[in-house]
């Protein structure tokens, strides 16, 4: 069977990018076109021949647009398999024309509700009904018509329409049949996803939940070199998020898996301290290896390197505030993978890019507090909220005799804003606002602690007057009395151990 010809043509787009050249050329090539409301003046605007929809319906466009090509005429004229006898009786029968071309975009309904303090009734109004249902018909009946979607394949169109006398082949109808699908079901998720926002606005978690994700970059491979991976733009009920939104790539070869992990771990524990003194945090496979605040980025630099020598070579730095020259001279002494700052002062990127597999990362904006978090399994999928929780000095308990003092209280709120960030099971020592001993991600609290306490003495650290945090209860009393031998003054702790009290008289008797 031969392709068939176009010679009648249904456009309507909302994003008008390319159509008037597009439909200039078609109307050379003998094409007859119809369009409506915007798009058709458009075209006419530029003295191109295009008729009505109303031409074909005999019906006015009515109710602001949102009825004029809900009609068996069109639809008819889309549908009817051409093949097919009796369809082609039909069509003769009600005065329905076959429309060969569908050239259709939808309403911006992703960049309307992607705009902040966006309305509903704007929300609602940008939902397509038309445009879905024509491009649907014409995707299905993809034997016989072309569809586009997509300003880009414009030129294939044409070029096709060229070599083949007006047709295109069957496998470019096709391919562009599943762009309709895959565009449709897309559209119809973020409306979903929309949807769903307002409906569990005020409840712990919807009972179903959509949630989209489109491919933004490629990953050179996953976790291993035989695994593949890829990043992906997330839509749900919080709207969309992408890498591109919140970072930049300055230098440096492309981003892998793991840097990505990487990335989210040092940003979300460096924006605790957004606004405070000058912070630094070093990160290693997912965990600080280094945390540590001072008057200036690069003391701060000097001190969170101390708390470990060794794991920051090849690990992901990130800073509060504006990378400057003295910093990135310190920084610079060690091989780093990937540098993270709000941005970098005169001279420094011309220094740091010296190291050309470096990536130099600019935070462009803070990352989102609320929302999803979203972890797969071989049977489901985990979903929580984000752990944006601010622990305040008001929210502390004491539950000892002694009260601690001013400089414990800062000492203790730092840790506690690391010690989230620590795989668990996690214990971390802290002096003067920087890191002295991390213990992370071990089965046992105690091997953590013990983790802690000989990180601190490689680097000759002196755990005398420091605090501690778990992220934990203390079962028994035996870790927090080895954290008392180890010189530690004051613990933060969740507390809920059914021996809390043997815990508490441990402290007391050792004045913490």
């Amino acid at each position: 069977m031969s392709d068939p010809v176009i010679k009648r043509a249904l456009v309507s787009v909302s994003d008008k990018t390319g159509i008037v050249d597009f439909c200039r050329e078609l109307s050379e090539l003998g094409v007859e076109i119809f369009s409506t409301g915007g798009t058709l003046k458009t075209l006419q605007d530029a003295g191109i021949a295009a008729a009505s929809i109303s031409t074909i319906t005999g019906f006015p466009e009515i109710m602001d647009g949102r009825v004029k090509t809900l009609h068996p005429k069109i639809h008819g004229g889309l549908l009817a398999v051409r093949q097919n006898a009796d369809h082609i009786k039909q069509a003769a029968d009600n005065g329905i024309s076959f429309i060969d071309l569908v050239v259709v975009n939808l309403y911006p309904f992703e960049a309307t509700v992607a705009k902040p303090n966006v309305s509903f009734e704007d929300a609602i109004e940008n939902i397509d009904i038309g445009g879905p249902s024509m491009l649907r018909s014409a995707a299905k009946n993809n034997e016989s018509v072309t569809v586009v979607t997509d300003s880009a394949d414009y030129a294939l169109v044409l070029q096709e329409m060229r070599a083949n006398n007006g047709a295109t082949t069957r496998a470019t109808r096709l391919h562009l049949a599943l762009k309709v699908f895959e565009l449709t079901s897309r559209y119809d998720r973020a409306i979903a996803t929309y949807l769903a926002g307002k409906v569990s606005a005020v409840e712990a978690a919807a009972s179903t939940m959509s949630v989209q994700l489109a491919k933004e970059l490629d990953m050179r491979y996953g976790e291993n070199p035989h695994q593949n991976a890829g990043l992906y733009r997330l839509t749900d009920s919080n709207g969309t998020r992408s890498f591109e939104e919140f970072f930049e790539k300055l230098h440096g070869k492309e981003l892998s898996y793991n840097n990505m992990l990487d990335i989210a771990a040092a940003t979300s524990l460096i924006e605790e301290f957004r606004g405070e003194e000058p912070t630094v945090v070093i990160i290693k496979h997912t965990n600080p290896c280094g945390v540590a605040q001072a008057s200036s980025l690069v003391d701060a630099w000097h001190r969170a390197f101390s708390t470990d020598t060794q794991a920051p070579f090849g690990g992901i730095v990130a800073f509060n505030r504006p990378l400057d020259m003295a910093a990135a001279q310190a920084v610079n002494e060690i091989f780093t993978e990937i540098l993270i700052a709000p941005a970098f002062e005169d001279g420094v990127l011309e220094l740091l890019m010296k190291k050309k597999d470096r990536r130099l990362v600019v935070q462009k904006k803070a990352l989102p507090q609320s929302g999803w978090e979203f972890k797969s399994t071989p049977f489901g999928m985990l979903v929580q909220e984000r752990d944006s929780k601010i622990v305040a000095k008001e929210d502390l308990k004491v539950v000892t005799k002694r009260q601690p003092t001013e400089a414990e209280i800062a000492d203790l709120m730092f840790a506690w804003k690391i010690c989230k960030h620590i795989k668990s099971n996690t214990i971390l020592y802290v002096k003067n606002r920087q890191t002295y001993g991390v213990g992370a991600g071990q089965m046992s609290r105690v091997d953590s602690s013990k983790i802690a306490r000989w990180k601190a003495s490689e680097v000759n650290l002196d755990l005398h007057g420091s605090v501690v945090a778990s992220d934990a209860f203390f079962p028994f009393a035996d870790g927090l009395l080895a954290a008392a031998e180890a010189g530690v003054t004051a613990v933060i702790q969740p507390g809920g151990s059914i021996r809390d009290n043997e815990v508490i008289e441990a402290a007391d008797a050792n004045n913490l």
